[in-house]
């Protein structure tokens, strides 16, 4: 192996590095043929992705590699601001390990690594941990621009209707709203793409708006907790991260609130990091992903180790185990909350409650929601293993797409994909995090790629009834 010989120059490692990039893709670009057929001006896109993070650039990766050229990937949020890693993810680095792979697509010289190595060197890549937030979106910017990928950044998917080739999105742009026509779409919309971010009512019903955040605010201004007192409900990573913040912008003491009496220590994702599971769950009976999925999600995923001990250096935080919140009331003084281990006094509560899985809930599925088939449709669990969280999951085809409540009356649906958390319990982990991608990547574009060429199987055979390119001339050949 040659020696490190330190960082490189940054740009001229990254534009080598680019360059490997090109040459790479070239030796894997086998089959290079189009199959789709070109698209009239304004005619439906045939794939539209709804969400630019890291799977919604991913799953564009793979279908350019499948030749599935008419595509658009659209994101709510502006340039460099998708996804959550720069918005409202506020550890300080990646949850994930940083080996894990998956946007690459297999593909050594497009890996987190070697963009990394091309800029600092392989000692520095060795010396770090876990992947800083910044770092991982600026990466995925990389990928976008390197893979010339079409993004358009500000356009907010609004809702999505049946049309007689597809779908019709009412998407809303920065000069009005927009129609755009999609023969499929994958929506990549997030943790809360399959429902939304949950404040407990008791919270909302006592208090003000300006007196309590959800965790997945992006635009908490911590400043304004310096000097005063700070309440978290929850106990899961997001939670010790916003006390970590607010107590490192100086807020006097964060209290964090857990209804258990110990805290959740074991991380079963990481028993689970087998290729066996990653890519095997999905086809297993749903007795068994049932059965899995029971467990895995009502542990509820632990805080990692560097994160509580950010929070836990300072001496302003307290934890308050077996405490859930009895009572709620405003007062002069503060927020007061009852709890069995007494009544505390905060001037600002943020909620660390994760999230609900509720289609219903979901605005741009307002006209297809009742049509979507849930696992409360077609798996009756067996007695004493009933769970109504589970239940409200939806339940997916081997392609991500969605399955009709009664079959006939929205087909539409099997064009129509779920790449977010919600995709959990029928695909294992996939959209929801790093350590699936790698193989949730392949069956979503498989699913999409079959679905395509299925939906026009008469032209392809009719095309191949035509084809009449001959591989030789006959006439340098005498015949007798």
């Amino acid at each position: 192996m040659a020696p490190d010989t330190g960082p490189p120059d940054a740009a001229l490692g990254l534009t080598a590095l680019e360059e490997q990039v090109r040459r790479d893709l070239g030796f894997l670009s086998y089959p290079f043929k189009p199959w789709l057929p070109e698209r009239t001006v304004g005619g439906p896109y045939d794939v539209v992705i709804v969400g630019a993070g890291q799977a919604g650039i991913s799953i564009a990766a793979g279908l350019k590699r499948d030749k599935v050229d008419n595509i658009l990937v659209i994101d709510r949020a502006s340039y460099g601001q998708e996804g959550p890693w720069v918005t409202f993810a506020r550890m300080l680095t990646l949850r994930s390990p940083k080996y894990l792979t998956g946007p690459d697509w297999g593909v050594p010289s497009l890996t987190v690594r070697a963009w990394y190595e091309a800029q600092h060197g392989r000692a520095a890549w060795d010396a770090m941990e876990k992947i800083p937030n910044r770092m991982w979106q600026d990466y995925l910017l990389w990928l976008r621009r390197v893979l010339a990928l079409p993004v358009e950044n500000d356009c907010r998917l609004d809702e999505i209707a049946p049309d007689s080739d597809g779908f019709r999105l009412t998407v809303s742009r920065t000069g009005g709203t927009a129609e755009i026509a999609a023969r499929k779409v994958v929506l990549c919309t997030g943790i809360e793409g399959a429902g939304r971010w949950h404040v407990p009512d008791r919270i909302r019903d006592a208090l003000p708006k300006d007196r309590y955040d959800h965790a997945s605010a992006p635009d908490i201004d911590f400043a304004r907790f310096k000097g005063r007192r700070l309440a978290v409900l929850g106990a899961g990573a997001s939670a010790f991260d916003q006390a970590a913040t607010a107590l490192e912008a100086g807020a006097a003491s964060v209290h964090l609130f857990t209804r258990r009496h110990d805290l959740h220590k074991v991380q079963p994702y990481k028993h689970l990091e087998k290729a066996g599971f990653l890519r095997g769950f999905a086809a297993l009976p749903d007795l068994w992903r049932w059965r899995f999925m029971d467990h895995i999600l009502t542990l509820r995923e632990p805080a990692p180790k560097e994160t509580v001990e950010r929070t836990a250096r300072h001496p302003g935080f307290r934890l308050v185990t077996g405490a859930p919140w009895e009572n709620l009331t405003l007062k002069e003084d503060g927020i007061r909350i009852g709890t069995p281990k007494g009544t505390f006094t905060a001037d600002h509560v943020i909620c660390g409650t994760g999230f609900v899985i509720d289609l219903s809930l979901r605005p741009e599925l307002q006209i297809l929601h009742p049509h979507i088939a849930t696992w409360a449709d077609r798996f009756p669990p067996p007695a004493g293993e009933e769970n109504g969280m589970l239940a409200a999951y939806p339940y997916l085809g081997p392609g991500f797409e969605f399955q009709e409540r009664e079959e006939g009356v929205m087909p539409c649906l099997r064009n129509l994909h779920l790449f977010t958390f919600g995709a959990t319990l029928s695909q294992g982990f996939s959209g929801g995090g790093m350590n699936g991608l790698k193989f949730a990547l392949p069956r979503l574009i498989d699913g999409i790629v079959c679905g395509l060429y299925g939906a026009e199987v008469e032209r392809h055979y009719r095309e191949l009834l035509d084809y009449r390119v001959e591989e030789f001339s006959m006439d340098s050949i005498e015949v007798v």
